[in-house]
């Protein structure tokens, strides 16, 4: 596990220094504290920051092939390595090291770019092969592993984070308006959109190949989620298959020559890992509010499994982490649950350098509240449009807000605000945190006129790509391509690396991903019941009081916090004279979401996060920093490429 920066020019001159690549690899040490590995040749520089995992001693980076023309440099883990290493030392290839990265470059030899398609892990990967002048990237079939990349200034860029792009001198930061809509509107941005123009992303299961010569660029997708058919077996036959395959997927993401953990909620999903672990070492944490807490199903599970459980009770000093965590969202989610994240990261750090995660089961299985109630707005949408605009809608709008975390009351407002949105949008209308009406009122006309497409267009555009796969499928296929890659991993991703934890999802191997696709959409959701198969496969596991209970989700109590503890924040980020000389929004309609929030009228805890979250972002690096701002190539002429 690592991070990764490069950065390539025009193969004639010589614009790309070592003190340049080190200085991007100086902005995300805390990805890789163990090593620093840094190599130029014909004016392209690759960097890395290492986390030592498996072959502690050898597979230093960047790592290159015998006659070292090509050479890479990689985040992640490929669990695979040993089978290929086999193959491919059966063909003829040498290698030097234990690791799992030497793998890379003698795949790409042997089988250019198609290669990607026979790694099964997390991962991205540069490649720069000299002889045919061209750099290829690629990023892991689901998107575990982050990978941003620009064409800027007669250069090509790329690093696991964008502040190493900004820290290349090259990126001058501009704000995209289009992708702040869709970030306020989904708490995210998706697909390959960021925050900043010219800046992308890579995406899940693609790769990118840059011809050096003039740095033209072609995208490829090498991997998609298959529309499976298969003969029909018995319910029986399809839990034994999940279960063999979820015990097979982290029995061979154990790998590993440090200490090695686990996440437990005490949920069905972080559960059937740490089952399949065996004696393991697990971590959870809880909250003071009960309503938020899991701690008693997580202890639950712990002893019954009998494993080695470390928990911690987060008290009201969440705030004094603010400053910590939006250092580490140059990518910006508005997800509140960073913080626990963040916290039960730390925790575990403690004492493993590896933790497994329970991640992506509820976009491959069916787990969320949000398809049932796809379902159930099939039922509501048959009441009579007037009666449900004029009279049940303004009545449930006048509900005050509970300070539980869900409960009736919240339910019923959160289903007829996602009820009144656009149904070609399905199960997603129920992620939605800001409307076209909001939109139009919260930015400033100006700014509004220059959002080029609608925010819902990617949800649009991913279930017209899901093609004929039943309705549910189509709504796990869009989870697992936009939700599950561009937040919840993200989220991941960053929270465990800002402590130097390599975190992995075994329920998101792609084999595995690939069988849950395959398995009847009533065997995942059906009777207003989710995740129906993995929860009767975890009942062979653990209590079935913890495999039935309601699901809670992985959250803090924000609404209230923003009253109490985050008020200072809150106040401080959103003030009206802030938001009003910035000019991208109307400080009176902020101002009004902010009373009415605080007043309790209205629950508006996530729509105020995420500006809150974007105020942070943009004075961190819209505006960059000293280092950033004052630093361009020019300070970086005092070491030349090597030749």
């Amino acid at each position: 596990m690592c991070g990764i920066v490069g950065v390539a020019g025009p193969s004639a001159a010589s614009s790309v220094t070592r003190a340049q690549i080190s200085h991007m690899c100086a902005q995300i040490k805390y990805r890789g504290p163990d090593d620093e590995g840094i190599e130029l040749v014909n004016n392209v520089g690759l960097g890395m920051r290492r986390l030592s995992i498996i072959d502690l001693q050898g597979s230093k980076q960047p790592i290159s092939n015998e006659d070292n023309t090509i050479r890479t440099i990689f985040n992640g883990e490929i669990y695979n390595f040993k089978q290929l290493r086999k193959t491919l030392t059966n063909r003829g290839h040498t290698f030097r090291t234990d690791g799992d990265t030497e793998v890379i470059v003698h795949a790409y030899e042997e089988y250019g770019a198609e290669f990607p398609k026979h790694l099964n892990g997390m991962f991205s990967i540069a490649v720069h092969d000299s002889n045919k002048r061209r750099l290829f990237l690629a990023r892991d079939h689901i998107g575990i592993k982050p990978l941003f990349y620009a064409f800027a200034d007669g250069h090509f860029v790329w690093g696991s984070e964008i502040k190493t792009l900004l820290a290349s001198g090259i990126v001058d930061p501009e704000l995209d308006v289009t992708a702040l809509n869709e970030f306020l509107t989904w708490e995210y941005i998706p697909g390959e959109a960021t925050l900043l123009q010219g800046v992308r992303k890579l995406l899940p299961g693609h790769a990118l190949t840059v011809d050096l010569q003039d740095l033209s660029a072609t995208l490829t997708q090498y991997w998609d989620i298959p529309d499976s058919h298969r003969a029909a077996q018995a319910e029986s036959e399809w839990i034994d298959e999940v279960d063999e395959a979820i015990e097979r997927s982290v029995r061979t993401q154990m790998v590993s020559d440090v200490p090695i953990g686990a996440f437990l909620s005490g949920g069905v999903d972080s559960s059937l890992v740490a089952a399949a672990m065996g004696n393991a070492k697990t971590f959870s944490i809880g909250f003071d509010d009960p309503s938020y807490n899991e701690l008693p199903y997580s202890n639950d599970v712990a002893n019954h499994l009998g494993v080695d459980h470390n928990t911690e009770i987060i008290k009201a000093d969440v705030a004094d982490l603010f400053e910590t965590l939006m250092d580490h969202l140059d990518d910006p989610i508005g997800d509140f649950s960073i913080f626990p994240t963040y916290l039960v990261s730390r925790l575990a750090r403690n004492q493993v350098t590896v933790a497994l995660s329970g991640d992506g089961a509820d976009e491959i299985f069916g787990g969320y509240e949000t398809y049932v109630a796809n379902h159930y707005a099939q039922g509501y949408n048959m009441v009579p449009a007037m009666i449900r605009r004029n009279a049940i809608r303004p009545i449930v709008q006048r509900l005050r807000p509970r300070s539980e975390k869900k409960g009736l009351v919240n339910k019923l407002k959160r289903f007829v605000e996602g009820a009144s949105q656009p149904p070609a949008l399905g199960h997603c209308r129920w992620r939605m945190f800001m409307d076209d009406t909001m939109r139009d009122r919260i930015f400033v006309r100006d700014v509004t006129k220059q959002i080029r497409t609608p925010a819902t267009k990617h949800i649009v555009d991913l279930f017209a790509k899901a093609g004929d796969r039943s309705d549910l499928n189509k709504a796990l296929y869009v989870d697992v391509r936009s939700y599950l890659c561009d937040n919840i991993l993200t989220k991941v991703d960053r929270m465990s690396m800002a402590v130097s934890l390599e975190t992995r999802v075994p329920l998101l191997d792609r084999d595995l991903v690939e069988l849950a696709f395959a398995i009847p959409a009533r065997l995942k959701v059906a009777n207003g019941a989710t995740k129906v198969l993995l929860k009767q496969v975890a009942e062979r596991h653990v209590p079935s009081r913890c495999v039935y209970r309601q699901k809670e989700g992985f959250s803090i109590p924000m609404k209230t916090w923003l009253g109490t503890q985050f008020r200072p924040i809150l106040e401080d980020m959103l003030g009206s004279r802030r938001i009003a000389n910035e000019g991208l929004f109307d400080s009176t309609v902020v101002d009004s979401l902010r009373t009415q929030h605080l007043n309790g009228v209205a629950n508006h805890s996530h729509l105020l996060w995420s500006l809150i979250v974007f105020e942070a972002w943009r004075e961190r690096w819209l505006k960059p920093r000293q280092a950033f701002a004052k630093r361009g190539r020019a300070d970086y002429k005092d070491e030349k490429c090597l030749p």
